[in-house]
This record gives C-alpha cells, structure tokens and sequence, in this order.
C-alpha cells in the first residue's frame, strides 16, 4: 500500500516495509524490561533567543530525518515465539512528528511534563516527536522575566524518544542537522572523542590492607514518605538547573589529573553519600553507571543507541577517608584524593572495549530461545540483580560540540537532557555545557523519591559540585596531582572552557534549605528550572 500526501509532503498512512534490522542487545533488554508506570523516554531541549518559521523547521526537520535514515524505523510486530525483535527502516516518515504547542504560562512545563510520562511510539516511524514551545521573555530556561524587564520571544525545541530505539546522541545529531538545513550554514568538521591509553590499571576498591572488596553498592535511600504512598507513585520527577562550569585542572604534557566528568561523578556520590547519611542509612560503596560514546561526531554518526555502558566504583582507595568526604564541611584533601583515584578509573574504563551491557546481557539476548521467554529470563535476571544493580546513572555530554545555529532564530543559548530513572536505580542526573554554563537534570524516580527529597538532593549535588570546583581551583599540586602525579588522565569526555567555580551553599545534610534552593515542580511528571522553583516552592 502506498501512502498518500499532505501538503507539507508527510505520510499520512503506514508505509509499506523496507530493509530490517535484528534489536541490538541494548534495544532488545530495554524493550523486554518495558514499563507503563516509568515511561522509557529520553528528552533533548534547546533553547534559542529568538522565533521559528514553522514551515521552514517542518522542511529542514524533516530533510534532517532522511539524512539519517536509520532514525526512521519501527517495530516489526509478530509473536512472542519468534526468534527476535527487528526494526523496520520505513525511508519516509509515517507522520508529521512536529508540533507547535500552543502558547501560555505553563506551556513549557505542561510539554516537560509530557517528554516524562508521554513515550512515542514504537509503531511508528520515527520513534520521536519534537514539541516547538514559544515563551515571551524571560530566560533560558523559559522562566518569566523579571518584574518591569521586558524579553523577546524565545523558542525551545523540546524533542522527546523513545530510549529503546535512540538516545540522546543521536536525538543531538538530529536536532544539529536540523539547524544546518535550517540556518543554511554548511557544516563543519566535528571532531569526535579522543581515548587516551592507559598507562596502568585502574585502582581497585580496598579495605586499606590493599585487597580488593565487592562489595554491595549502597542504593538511594527512599524518602521519608509513608510506604503506601510509595507504592502507588508512578513515573519520574524531574529538575533541571544552570550552574557554573566546573573549573579544569591545569595540565602538564597536554593531560590533567582529572576532567570536568570526574568532578560530576565525585559530586554525585557525594550527594548520594550524604542524602543517605541524612536518612539515617550506613555509609557504604557507591557505584555510578557512567555511558560511553565513541561514535563520531559528524553527519555519519550511527544512529540508535551506541554507547556502552561502564560502571565506575566511587570509594577512596582508603576507606578512612568516608568520614571525611561525608563530614557537614567535606575535607578537601579527601576530595582531591577520590578525584585522583576516580580519573584513573574512568580513564581505564573509557580505553578498554567490551559488550555494552556486559557478557550477561549478550547470553540473555543470545538467539536460541523464543522472544517470549528471553523476555522473561530477562526480567527474572532483573530482579535478582537488582541488589548489585548500581546506585545512579551519570551521563555527561560535555561542552555540546554542535552550534545549534538556526539562522535568523539564533544560536542555542541552552541545552538540557534527561536519562530515564527506572527502579532499582531511580536515579540519574545528565549534564551538557552551553554558552560557558553547566546545564544539568536531575531525574528520579517517584516510587523512590518525592518532589522535596528531590530537591533535597538537588541542593546536596549544588554543594558537591561546588566542593569539586574548591579543590580544583585551589591546585592540584597542593593535594599531590599536579605535575608529579604518576597517572594524570587527558580531558577527553568533557572539554569545557573554564568558567566561575560553583556557588558553595554550606549545609548539613538533612537540614532544610535556604529560600534559594531549587524546587521541583510539583504537578506529576512535570519539571521546573530553578528560578521559578524558588518563586513556586512545592
């Protein structure tokens, strides 16, 4: 069957089938372990100082999916006893994926809330939509302006996936291709990430006698909210801020102890360590699912989801120091020392291969059973890891490496993303740099965590990341890691400009926060940015 036309030259009917692709093993475990009460959605936001001629981004998004193809696919149904899932690559889209929200005060909230608890779907080719949001005045993060201060119009593009068929990489590479076609500037080489060789092996967790430990990381402690209450919350929360750019480490050689996505893992352990604390829980080992992307950067980067996923064991080689790190004022030089120590660990892990999600997913997804059962096998797997499954998910696109010029509407002023935060994790916080700001988004989960424990940690990993910025602005020669650091690590994932260090908030953990602390937003699934959180408290 053919399809017929719109105006705008959009399918308006299913397209006959093309070319099928068996699921990789990251497509086919996230599509077995498929939830309704926590959408599997990845949502990409960029936020331009000026206006969008619909007609023209319908025409330049759309020539943007043709240039990659293999973002326009869909699900092949069939039976539970067939060998595998496959993706079917469609050539043209099956309907218009664009659409321009309709203006008011809580538009942009009403459409994040939608990229939380809304997943495209499946059957249809893309597997995304993109959400064009106009907000008068006000800033990037489309708050509203001051009182008596006028603002122009601004635009966000709000794209959201599905996480079983793309991740936020390739959502970026799409939206950069858009604004190409768009702005009519030609593209320019963009240089793709650089591994570094290890130069030894990573340190391993001790127990100060220098043997190694396994142990069971320490999960995100839940709120203080009635069990019953728990048990009935669905889908994630969401809080999105603007920070300072940690500072960089000065380098010797063209290499530096630690990078800006060190600092981001040790702050966010410290924020887990000390919410934990707070609750009353044990201190113990955390461990951070850290995503690594070495595809290129360019309009033939391979679209899907082509990271592998790496966890990195976030414990000071002595665990004397525990107390230290976790003290109301973290003692700096413990900092530096589980800065040191986590920079050789990431870097062993980003310069090793392996299958993305390890040799038990690659046996799971083996083809010797039915679809139907490797699904539950999967999800049987699931459960009896989830003690073992680790304490958060970190994902860092460092300084985003693609202009975002849509011509006349301007270049993009901010770029937010967000991971999914399912349970047993129920954690992740994503961060990208724009315009020489630190965009990050904290997203949980609600059976784990309520709107104020959210804000809660949101405050915690402010002051962290702040702490990170103390020890790397005071020198790393003072802590022993600078010139004569045996193993410095070159700054490959996250190559931001150095800017102001955070602003530190000294406060305990448990304690309440300041008027200024950020406030999610407390309708279900939605999320606001920091300012006006802190004029709507939840």
């Amino acid at each position: 069957m053919t399809s017929s036309r719109t105006a705008a030259g959009w399918g308006t009917a299913t397209h006959p089938g093309g070319v099928r692709l068996p699921f990789p093993i990251i497509d086919e475990v996230s599509r077995h372990c498929l939830s309704d009460d926590e959408p599997e959605t990845v949502h990409v936001e960029v936020h331009l100082p000026g206006r969008l001629d619909p007609a023209r981004l319908r025409t330049a998004f759309r020539r943007a999916l043709l240039t990659h193809p293999r973002v326009l696919m869909r699900e092949v149904p069939g039976r539970r006893h067939r060998q595998s899932f496959a993706w079917e690559l469609t050539g043209e889209p099956d309907s218009d994926p664009v659409s321009f929200v309709r203006p008011g005060p809580d538009a942009l909230g009403r459409a994040r809330a939608r990229a939380l608890t809304q997943c495209p779907s499946l059957a249809l080719s893309p597997p995304m939509r993109l959400e064009v949001i106009e907000v008068d005045g006000g800033t990037a993060a489309g708050e509203p302006p001051e009182a008596g201060v006028p603002g122009a119009t601004r635009t966000v593009l709000l794209l959201t996936m599905h996480h079983t068929a793309l991740d936020a990489g390739s959502g970026l590479r799409v939206l950069a291709t858009t604004a190409e076609l768009y702005g009519g500037s030609a593209a320019l080489p963009v240089p793709g990430p650089v591994r570094p060789d290890p130069s030894g092996p990573a340190p391993a967790a001790t127990d100060g006698t220098g043997r190694a430990v396994r142990a069971r990381p320490v999960r995100v402690a839940p709120d203080s909210r009635p069990e019953p209450v728990r048990a009935r919350a669905a889908g994630n929360g969401m809080l999105q801020a603007e920070l300072p750019v940690p500072p960089r480490v000065g380098r010797t050689g063209g290499l530096a102890p630690w990078t800006v996505n060190d600092q981001l893992l040790v702050a966010a352990s410290l924020m887990v360590g000390r919410w934990n604390v707070s609750q009353g829980r044990p201190a113990g080992p955390v461990r951070i699912t850290m995503p690594v992307d070495d595809r290129p950067r360019g309009r033939e980067m391979p679209m899907g989801n082509g990271t592998r996923l790496v966890e990195v064991t976030m414990t000071s080689e002595d665990p004397r120091y525990t107390d230290l790190l976790l003290g109301e004022r973290p003692d700096l030089a413990a900092v530096a020392r589980l800065l040191g120590t986590t920079a050789r660990r990431t870097r062993a892990l980003k310069s090793a291969q392996g299958a993305p999600l390890g040799p038990g997913a690659s046996l799971l997804t083996a083809r010797l059973l039915p679809v139907g059962i490797r699904g539950a096998l999967t999800r049987v797997a699931r459960r009896a890891a989830a003690p073992w499954t680790s304490t958060a998910l970190v994902t860092n696109i460092g300084r985003v490496p693609y202009p975002l010029d849509f011509g006349d509407a301007g270049r993009a002023i901010a770029v937010w993303f967000s991971a999914p935060a399912r349970m047993p994790r129920g954690l992740s916080v994503a961060a990208a740099s724009t315009d020489g700001r630190l965009h990050v988004t904290l997203r949980w989960s609600r059976a784990l965590l309520g709107d104020a424990a959210g804000t809660h940690l949101a405050g915690l990993f402010e002051q962290s990341l702040s702490t990170t910025s103390q020890v790397t602005r005071a020198g790393s020669n003072a802590w022993g890691f600078g010139p004569e650091a045996d193993t410095p690590e070159a700054d490959a994932t996250a190559p931001d400009p150095e800017a102001p260090g955070a602003r530190g908030k000294a406060c305990r953990p448990g304690r309440p926060y300041d008027r200024d602390a950020l406030r999610p937003d407390p309708t279900p699934g939605g999320a606001r940015s920091a300012r006006e959180n802190r004029e709507r408290p939840s």
